[in-house]
């Protein structure tokens, strides 16, 4: 009963998120055209797109493969599953970054594109949690400076 409630409000939050993403890409080019991304809420909602867009990613490449990775290779991919391969590198497919799942030494289950978008959303919002503190502090500066002349 408990797992079942929490699973529904995790299921709910991701909702609320992914709506709130959908509005804030409308948002993002409107204000390019407007010049709004001198704001800091403009930061912010390019911060939320760019860490669901790179958390989606990661899901998408984590559950790359399904529960069974064997039949996946053969049965989906068409490919040769290797044992042999899969037992001499045990610890690939439970690497957090970077993400791979090989059926054989020359297929990855993992798209080619996750891990690089992964570390692009990572810059990204490094850059907007800079920029963001920028603005902050050269806004809380210019409020003292107001201060200081009155």
């Amino acid at each position: 009963m408990k797992e079942t409630a929490l699973f529904f409000a995790v299921l709910f939050l991701l909702t609320v998120w992914f709506a709130w993403n959908l509005w804030n890409v409308v948002q993002l080019f409107k204000g390019l055209c407007e010049r709004f991304w001198t704001r800091p809420m403009w930061w912010l909602r390019l911060l939320s797109v760019t860490l669901f867009t790179g958390a989606a990613a990661w899901v998408f490449g984590v559950s790359a493969g399904g529960l069974d990775t064997r039949e996946a290779c053969e049965l989906t991919h068409y490919q040769p599953y290797d044992s042999d391969y899969r037992a001499a590198h045990t610890d690939e497919p439970r690497r957090m970054f970077p993400l791979h799942n090989k059926c054989n030494a020359s297929y990855d289950l993992v798209p080619s594109w996750v891990n690089p978008t992964v570390v692009a959303c990572f810059v990204i919002a490094v850059l907007c949690i800079v920029v963001l503190g920028w603005l902050g502090v050269s806004r809380a500066l210019a409020v003292k400076r107001k201060e200081l002349r009155s």
